[in-house]
Formats: C-alpha cells, sequence, structure tokens
C-alpha cells in the first residue's frame, strides 16, 4: 500500500508535468531535482531518437543522452536557457560529433560524415547545413593548434566556462579567452560558407 511520502512524491511529479518548458528551466537553475526529473522524463526519447539516427546504435544513443543530461545538471547554473527544446536539440548535435569523433580516427569520422550525409534523410535544408557544418568543423579543428583546439572545445562543444578551462589547462584567463579569440577568427575564415548555421551553433 502506498506510503504518505510515496504518495506526495506522485503529487509533485503531476504538479511538475503540467509546467511548461519556461518553469522547468527556472527551476533547474535553482536546484530543483524533480525540476530536473521532469526535463528527463519529457526530452529523453525524443533526444534517443536523434542520437540513434545519427550513430545508428542503441548502446551508443544511450550514452550520448545520458552524458547530456549529466552536463545539464552539473552545469545549471552556467547558462541561461532561452528555449529548452531548443538547447537540448542543440546539446545532443553536440554531443553526438563529440562521441563520434571519440569512437573513430579523424580519417574514419569524415567517411562515416560523408556517407552518412549522402543515405540519412535530413528532412529540411537546416538538417543538411547543419551536417555540412559537423563536417567542415571537424576537419577545421583538427588543423588548428592543441592549445587552441582544446580551448574552443570545451568552451563551444561542452559549454565550459573561461575560467573552467583555465583550471583545467593550467591557463590564465587571458590566455584562454586569446586562445578562443584566435579559434573563432580561424573557424570564421574556414567556415564561411556555413557561416549563418555557424553562427546559430557555435556563436549565438
Amino acid at each position: 500500500m502506498p506510503t504518505s511520502a510515496t504518495r506526495s512524491s506522485s503529487s509533485c511529479l503531476k504538479l511538475y508535468a503540467a509546467w511548461d518548458d519556461d518553469a522547468l528551466a527556472a527551476a533547474l537553475i535553482q536546484d530543483d531535482e524533480l525540476a530536473f526529473a521532469e526535463i528527463y522524463e519529457r526530452y529523453w526519447l525524443p533526444l534517443f531518437k536523434v542520437a540513434h539516427r545519427k550513430v545508428n546504435s542503441r548502446e551508443g544513443a544511450e550514452e550520448i543522452v545520458q552524458e547530456l543530461f549529466l552536463a545539464l545538471w552539473n552545469r545549471r547554473r552556467e547558462h541561461s536557457i532561452q528555449k529548452l527544446s531548443s538547447y537540448l536539440n542543440a546539446a545532443v548535435r553536440y554531443q553526438v560529433l563529440d562521441w563520434i569523433k571519440s569512437k573513430m580516427t579523424h580519417g574514419a569520422y569524415l567517411s562515416y560524415a560523408r556517407t552518412h550525409q549522402a543515405t540519412a534523410d535530413r528532412g529540411t535544408e537546416e538538417a543538411v547545413a547543419a551536417d555540412d557544418l559537423s563536417l567542415a568543423l571537424a576537419s577545421s579543428l583538427n588543423a588548428l593548434p592543441g592549445h587552441t583546439r582544446e580551448v574552443f572545445r570545451r568552451s563551444r562543444l561542452e559549454h565550459q566556462s573561461v575560467r573552467e578551462i583555465a583550471g583545467y589547462l593550467n591557463l590564465s584567463q587571458k590566455t584562454v579567452e586569446y586562445h578562443l579569440t584566435r579559434a573563432l577568427k580561424v573557424l570564421r575564415v574556414r567556415l564561411k560558407e556555413f557561416l549563418g548555421v555557424a553562427l546559430l551553433l557555435f556563436w549565438g
């Protein structure tokens, strides 16, 4: 028989299920675990489907989505989420790209991206542009010097703050800012044909 605590918890979860995304995102920043649980419940499956479509691996897709939600909770106070669904859909694309690069050599990744681009159902022109950008970005990142590449990756793909990056790489914050500025200048030139999508995904 359910206890009063169980009934209370169930009632709270039903209450959070009625909240809109803006309310959940605001509560998340205030360390509200039930708001986080509702976001997880609401978005896990759609994000899993996106990841699975990209990597064609159930285990890989589950890993990607779990990492996404872990990062969402651990960094909940670092970002102002204007639109939760857009934020999570962008985040899953970053996680997919990181997962693929972690599993493959650079050459194998390029081969995968070309094949995937040719066979997958993109649905919209924006999706095609985003995948083209991912391929061009992977190639462009590989051309950056080590520290510059690492600073960009942590800032734009892992959403770490300048202070966090400085501490992890044992650099001053000004040096981190220098490397980030340098990376952005190089990538703006190399990715100029994707400038609109690049602005949306990495500089917005």
